[in-house]
Parts: structure tokens; sequence; C-alpha cells
């Protein structure tokens, strides 16, 4: 689903998706699915402006390690043409286990857990062909954006795939069982992953989303951390045991968790939030949180703070297409129920 949606909504004119070493009924299950899909940018099927490489589990080795490498290289293909290509690779640990299959058998010296020693020069070599370039043929400039998916057994981050990925790329997202189980979609650990170009991105928000939009995400991870933190004690001593600011602390970050973290990917509009109604979900949250820490020194309950009927009400702005108006009403409802 995580792919799907990458696909439908990255700001990209290509998009090529390698299968390789998966089961032949998901390979089977893209097949039918991805024609169905209507890309929003043109109204017409996603199939349009797809590449799809199956390299199902049943496959030749040497076709699987070779799927990869044919993917990057048709995606550099159309970025020599100009054009902005994002691929798919599902999954790189499977095409390193084809490489490993491959090692063994030329009787080569292995490496960690069986894999071959020049298991992260390959890796670094597919990941590094990634990037924005000036072809010489075109005067347009082309890029190839690479998401990789990784398959450790038993969500063992400390694998050798794992580990010589993470050392290669400049961004983690840390799929999470445990969140998945809990239904939070998607299901992308937001302590354990990271993104290393913030600092490069962080102009482009500033200029064309909002000045604080750095200052209001560093104010959202750290109450993230903040309740993680809490959550601990919560297991000791339960929620009502902790001071009235922390049990605020908790409920800003359930809004964040809920509103912000949360989407529903089968959703028409809750499917792609753009950036300035992402920013404005922050701002709110934010600025309930201000409200509620004021009214808390005012003297107010507790209770009474928690259960402010425009809290609830403002979980709907994901399904809400006019959202900027529905914003500005419930932060005003915020500063009548908590008093300004």
């Amino acid at each position: 689903v995580s792919q799907q949606q990458l696909a439908k909504w990255s700001d990209a004119d290509i998009i090529v998706y390698v299968g390789c070493g998966e089961r032949g009924n998901e390979m089977t299950e893209v097949l039918t699915e991805f024609p169905e899909l209507i890309d929003p940018k043109t109204g017409k099927a996603l199939m349009n402006r797809t590449v799809l490489i199956a390299n199902t589990s049943n496959m030749p080795v040497a076709a699987r390690e070779a799927s990869i490498y044919t993917g990057v290289t048709i995606a550099e293909y159309f970025r020599d043409m100009g054009y902005s290509v994002a691929l798919m690779a599902d999954s790189t640990s499977r095409w390193a286990e084809a490489m490993r299959e491959i090692s063994s058998r030329l009787e080569e010296m292995p490496g960690e857990e069986g894999y071959p020693a020049y298991l992260s020069t390959r890796l670094a070599q597919f990941y590094e062909r990634a990037g924005r370039v000036i072809p010489l043929s075109a005067e347009k400039e082309g890029s190839v954006s690479i998401i990789g998916a990784v398959s450790p057994p038993g969500g063992d981050f400390s694998e050798p795939v794992t580990q010589s990925t993470l050392r290669v790329t400049k961004v983690f997202w840390a799929l999470d069982a445990k969140l998945a189980q809990r239904r939070h979609f998607p299901s992308i650990n937001w302590l354990t992953s990271y993104s290393l170009y913030r600092d490069t991105l962080d102009p482009w928000f500033r200029k064309n989303v909002a000045e604080d939009w750095p200052a209001l995400v560093n104010e959202m991870m750290g109450i993230l951390q903040e309740e993680e933190k809490l959550l601990e004690i919560v297991q000791l001593v339960g929620s009502d045991g902790l001071p009235d600011r922390q049990q605020v602390t908790l409920e800003v970050a359930r809004l964040i968790r809920e509103v912000l973290l949360q989407q529903n990917a089968f959703h028409e509009i809750d499917t792609y939030s753009e950036p300035k109604k992402t920013y404005l979900i922050m701002q709110t949250v934010k600025h309930y949180a201000g409200r509620a820490y004021k009214a808390l020194e005012g003297g107010k309950k507790l209770q009474d703070i928690l259960r402010i009927p425009s809290k609830d009400t403002f979980a709907e702005v994901k399904f809400t297409r006019e959202y900027e108006g529905f914003i500005r009403d419930i932060q005003k409802r915020m500063d009548a129920e908590l008093g300004r």
C-alpha cells in the first residue's frame, strides 16, 4: 500500500517498479491492481507511466540479480530524456540473497552471514546511481529517486543487508509491526526513522510553505519523544499517576499521532495531504497545546481541558476538502472553550 501511494503521489513523471524475489501471487496482485489505479495528475490509468519488472522467487537466481540493474538502467534511460523517475525496488534483501547464492556457487570467500564480501560495494553502486543530472542529450534536467525495500529476517535491523543499506542511504523509514497491529497506518515508526536531507530541504519549506516549518517539526518530534518516556512510567503507575501537565502532553501526542501521522490510503481526501495542510494541522496542535497548558496554569480542571468538543472535531480535518476555513473555525472554538 505504501509503495502504491508513493507511485500515485510522488512528484515523478515515470514510475519503475522492480519486484525482485517476491512471491508470484504478490506480483500477480501488482499486475492486476496497478492498471486499475487512477493517476491523480492526469485522470488516466497509472499504468500509462509505469514500468513493471517482475522477477519472482521461482525464477532463476541470475535473473533475480539482474532485475535490479535492469530497473535502474531503464530509469536512467528516462532520466536522460529529461524525466523525473521514481524507482521502487522490492526487495533488495532478495537481491542480496541471489548474490549470496551465486557467490556460493562460484566458491567465493563468504563474508558476514554467508553474503559476499562485496555486498556493501554492490549496494553502494546501486543507490549511488540515483540523483539529479543535466543529460548531454537534452536541455531539461532529469532525476532518479530510488526507494528500496529491505526485508530483514525476523525484523532484525542488525543483519548485513540492512546495515550496509543504512551506511549508504540518507533516509530510513522503519516499518513497525506493533504499529500495524494497533491499526496505525502507515506503520512507520517516527522514533526509529530519520532523514539526513532535512537541512537541505528546510530552506524550500521556509520559502514555499511557512517560515516556522522546521521549528514546528522539531516541536512535534520533541512531544513524541517525551511521550515515549512518559509511556514507560504509565505502564508502572497508570496515566492518573502522572502530573496534570504530563497528562496534557500525552493528549497532545495522541493528536499528533491520530490527526497528523495516520492516513487512510483508501479515502479520496485523506490519501494525500499537501504541505500547507500538514503545516496547518501542526500549527493547530501547537495552538491547542499552548492554550491547554495556559488553562491548566489558570486553574482550569484537567478533565475540562481534555474533553473540549473542538479537539474531537479537529480529527475531521483529515477528511475535509476545504480545510483552511475548517481549521480557522477549530482554533476559534479552542480559544473560546479554553479561554484566551
